[in-house]
């Protein structure tokens, strides 16, 4: 709620927003070759001090390191009588190798002199070897998962939208700060994330007040789009204020006036914690809560309640307006115009719900009333969707049918009566026709067009859906793939 709270509004257009080497004489000096000593100078190849020499009658000499050592073979026995002569091998020298002799074969063998096979590798590698191959492995497959993780995310950029996760878990806080200590416990961990948002309003630089809750590490608060909505429009200014009454520019980075959200980015140096994320599936009717933020430009105030219903249809805007229709936790922890935005925790200190509307006489709005004991705060797990989704592309999504919901065509059936069904929607495609009456989604009961669109903005696009409805007095059933639109 914000000073400029608009009133309630109708559900006319409803769904429609809707990866073998020889012995070398030379290592014998006890073999008598019965060569002159210059024979030794014909052999195309002699070890010199761990280094291969060519024979310099065959050209050029060329030179190439070696590995030390003594050359590998047998170890020669007794001489058994004259080592016949031996004679070099017809035909041109081989080539030079252009690094050490080890690295061909990974093992100490020389090259061969002459035609037949390259020796072969030891089956038994060395035992360094396995560490290695175990890193070059591990190596790899995170390359190859961070290359298809790019590839994955680069095909999504070109396809449907997809199923939103929710927020980042590296970036926000889910763990309950509170273990015991009621409601003292909780203000104590929630205060320092909450914040009082001041924004333009109708040229008011500071027309607008609301509260709202910082959601991750990064520094991103949200709030209701109600409360910087004129900001928004007007290219107007937005101030944080937090619990110590620092003041902070804001920017907006994108607003949902369906799901009535928006997200705000504060500057690094701010240095805001974030608050800690929790879930309304756990929520009982009669748990506490705790209300916290600056109703009526009351900054820091808390209030607290009890969860007095779950899953109420509420719809908030201005009439004629695109409505916001919330599927709300209802409390009657006290909220007051100031407080939207602000959060809803439970009693561990994590945020369940965004305050958002409260009830008045004339029904549920945002507007300037004061509280009666029944407020409405939209789910946490609707605020982990929009804010993902405004985070990530700086726009939210909603599922659509193409359908528009009105009156109840004089069919006395208890539902959201059709009034019209676009050619070529996922509600056309399913036959679904003009007239006919939804009674249910996917198992939840719909006794109105404000529940039906509430119902179908639970789910998610690309969600299959059954639909239950009744025509010519008869049920029907049928599954319908949810389309989007973007608001």
């Amino acid at each position: 709620m914000n000073d400029h709270q608009p009133g309630p509004t109708s559900a006319d257009d409803g769904l429609d927003a809707d990866t073998d080497p020889g012995t070398d004489p030379g290592t014998d000096p006890g073999a008598d070759s019965g060569a002159d000593p210059g024979t030794e100078a014909t052999l195309p190849l002699s070890l010199d001090a761990g280094r291969h020499v060519a024979d310099p009658a065959g050209g050029a000499v060329a030179v190439t390191d070696a590995v030390p050592g003594p050359v590998p073979g047998p170890v020669p026995g007794p001489a058994q009588g004259p080592v016949p002569q031996w004679t070099p091998p017809s035909g041109p020298l081989p080539a030079a190798p252009d690094r050490p002799w080890h690295d061909y074969a990974g093992t100490t063998y020389p090259m061969p002199l002459g035609p037949g096979p390259i020796p072969a590798r030891s089956s038994r590698p060395s035992g360094w070897i396995w560490p290695v191959v175990a890193v070059i492995a591990l190596v790899v497959g995170l390359l190859g998962g961070i290359a298809g993780a790019a590839v994955h995310d680069q095909a999504a950029g070109d396809s449907a939208p997809e199923r939103y996760a929710g927020l980042d878990d590296d970036a926000i806080v889910e763990l309950p700060p509170v273990e015991t200590g009621g409601v003292t416990a909780v203000a104590e961990a929630v205060l320092p994330s909450t914040v009082q948002i001041i924004a333009e309003l109708d040229g008011n630089p500071q027309g607008a007040t609301g509260s709202g809750f910082v959601i991750d590490v990064d520094g991103h608060i949200v709030t209701n789009n109600h409360v910087v909505e004129s900001a928004a429009e007007n290219d107007g200014p937005v101030q944080v204020v937090d619990q110590q009454g620092d003041t902070y520019d804001a920017e907006i980075v994108g607003r949902s006036p369906v799901y009535d959200l928006a997200v705000l980015q504060v500057p690094a140096d701010a240095d805001l914690e974030p608050a800690a994320l929790g879930t309304t599936e756990g929520l009982r009717v009669g748990d506490g809560v705790v209300a916290i933020g600056s109703p009526l430009g009351l900054s820091a105030t808390v209030t607290a309640g009890i969860v007095s219903a779950l899953n109420r249809p509420v719809t908030t805007g201005t009439p004629g307006d695109d409505s916001s229709y919330i599927n709300a936790v209802q409390t009657d922890a006290a909220i007051n115009p100031g407080n939207s935005g602000g959060p809803l925790v439970n009693l561990r200190g994590q945020v369940v719900g965004v305050n958002s509307a409260i009830a008045t006489s004339g029904g549920a709005t945002n507007g300037e009333a004061g509280n009666i004991g029944v407020g409405f705060a939209i789910p946490v797990e609707q605020v982990r969707i929009t804010a993902d989704q405004i985070l990530q592309t700086g726009e939210a999504r909603y599922p659509v049918i193409g359908a528009q919901v009105g009156g109840n065509g004089g069919t006395g059936v208890s539902g959201a009566f059709l009034s019209k069904v676009t050619d070529g929607t996922p509600a056309d495609d399913a036959g679904l026709e003009d007239g006919d009456v939804v009674v249910e989604v996917d198992g939840m009961r719909v006794v109105d067009g404000i529940s039906l669109i509430v119902n179908i903005r639970t789910h998610q696009p690309g969600d299959t859906v059954d639909f239950v409805f009744v025509r010519d007095g008869k049920e029907r059933t049928a599954s319908i793939t949810l389309d989007s639109e973007v608001g």
